[in-house]
């Protein structure tokens, strides 16, 4: 009698240490959950209590905006139901990317050009406090210009939480409005 072929079993080995790299890590400043996320400063903004749940939710909307309408990337929330009575085809892809573009100037309109230029520091460029204060105000010490403009940053994302709750409210008067 023959014994059967076995195959030898190659065990994959585990991963013992899933965070970023030791390059990646001098870079940012990462949360102390599991897994390490980057510090935004909007989340640092509302560890701190200057903003409330309300204007993170508005930061994230502007940004899947910001990033649906300039690369065609969308994330959906983690509690999102697909609508399944229409498929996309290119064109109206493209037109769901205008809406999201035109929403964002809407915001640029409503906020202003300032408003956008520390919106897009913030969330898009992953910009710190300090890095944002030595450039929108070069002439003030790096400690005091970060705080300055973590106030402004605040300031900018109630009045944007604002803006969402207006153009939410809009849509429910008006009854020809169609938001995306």
């Amino acid at each position: 009698m023959t014994k059967p072929r076995v195959k030898p079993r190659y065990e994959i080995p585990q991963a013992q240490n899933n965070g970023p790299t030791p390059e990646r890590a001098a870079k940012s400043v990462f949360t102390r959950g599991i897994p390490p996320r980057v510090l935004t400063t909007v989340q640092a903004l509302l560890n701190s209590g200057d903003i409330s749940q309300d204007e993170a939710n508005a930061a994230e909307r502007w940004y899947r905006d910001w990033a649906f309408a300039y690369h065609g990337v969308i994330e959906f929330p983690e509690n999102h139901e697909g609508d399944t009575t229409t498929r996309h085809d290119d064109v109206s892809w493209l037109m769901t990317r205008a809406a999201a573009a035109g929403r964002l100037g809407r915001v640029r309109d409503a906020l202003g050009m300032c408003a956008e230029l520390r919106l897009r520091m913030m969330l898009v460029d992953e910009s710190s406090f300090r890095q944002m204060g030595a450039i929108l105000i070069p002439h003030h010490a790096e400690a005091t210009a970060g705080k300055k403009v973590a106030a402004q940053c605040a300031i900018l994302l109630e009045q944007l939480s604002e803006f969402y709750l207006s153009m939410r409210k809009e849509k429910i008067c008006t009854r020809g409005a169609v938001m995306v």
